[in-house]
């Protein structure tokens, strides 16, 4: 476990050598998030006046059961959701591709890259929002037995496709040769291992919570001595500290992913800039 941890750390001192050299990347998941909570409010809005809400629902029986209109209503949230995730980390992965082959990327390059495959783009949100939908709905009518295999299943499916998205922005594939290619180099280069060594996931979880303690027991003191004012700035801190985080967490993972491309596609690893040959062969050796 020391030996994962420490190279969590390197992993993630790597991607954000790189994450330096461009800070406007940081830009990329601030735009996502905008972008999901304006389609966000464009879907809770009327769905609330059709009284369609809570989505969980609709696994429940009753007159009140909403029909097709519903599950197609849904299907559409997913798949625009999923568009602009996916969107902006092509972005995002694109700009780390031209920093990683030694240029000097704006973010109107890394848009531009994404502008150009917006039908793959979307192609691919349609697979993935479709496979989301159905995983819950499945979810939504087991038992936790099954909801664990769906999860097992869920996981597969993200690591099978991890690298989709450099697939798209470096070979410029349509969607589902994306995901079968993708699929291929998980199991040719280094698939069993990517849990356990796969560290920047673990390094914000930790920094997820330290943040989340500190600011909890100091709003907890401001509560215990009566002084709301402390204790809101506490709340409001820790929230904006998760934002930064959750920020720097996708940048660090699309500038990661763009790197592990280079090393999975065959290209060579002393080339990848910020990282070292024995860091991604340690992290992503062959099982």
């Amino acid at each position: 476990m020391a030996g994962k941890f420490a190279r969590s750390l390197e992993l993630a001192k790597a991607s954000w050598s790189v994450v330096q050299a461009d800070k406007e990347l940081l830009l990329l998941p601030v735009l996502s998030v905008i972008a999901t909570v304006l389609v966000i409010a464009s879907f809770v809005a009327p769905a609330l006046a059709l009284g369609w809400l809570p989505v969980a629902g609709v696994a429940e029986g009753g007159a009140g059961e909403p029909g097709m209109a519903v599950y197609a209503g849904v299907l559409v949230f997913y798949i625009v959701t999923y568009f602009i995730t996916i969107f902006f980390n092509t972005a995002l992965v694109g700009a780390a591709m031209i920093r990683l082959d030694g240029g000097n990327p704006t973010l109107g390059d890394g848009l531009g890259i994404a502008w150009a495959r917006v039908g793959k783009i979307f192609g691919y949100a349609c697979i993935a929002g479709t496979v989301g939908l159905f995983l819950r709905m499945l979810e939504e009518r087991v038992g936790w037995v099954g909801r664990i295999v769906i999860g097992l299943i869920g996981i597969a499916w993200t690591l099978a496709t991890f690298l989709v998205v450099p697939l798209l922005v470096a070979r410029d594939l349509g969607p589902i040769d994306a995901v079968k290619e993708s699929a291929q180099m998980l199991r040719r280069t280094w698939g069993e291992n990517i849990i356990g060594n796969a560290g920047l996931g673990l390094v914000f979880l930790l920094a997820y919570v330290v943040l989340l303690a500190i600011g909890g027991g100091i709003a907890y003191a401001g509560i215990s001595l009566n002084l709301p004012v402390l204790a809101a700035l506490a709340m409001l801190a820790a929230v904006v500290g998760l934002i930064v985080l959750a920020t720097l967490q996708v940048t660090l993972q699309g500038v990661y992913s763009a790197a592990l491309y280079r090393f999975a596609a065959g290209d060579a690893a002393g080339a990848v800039a910020g990282f070292s040959p024995d860091l991604l062969q340690q992290a992503f050796r062959v099982k």
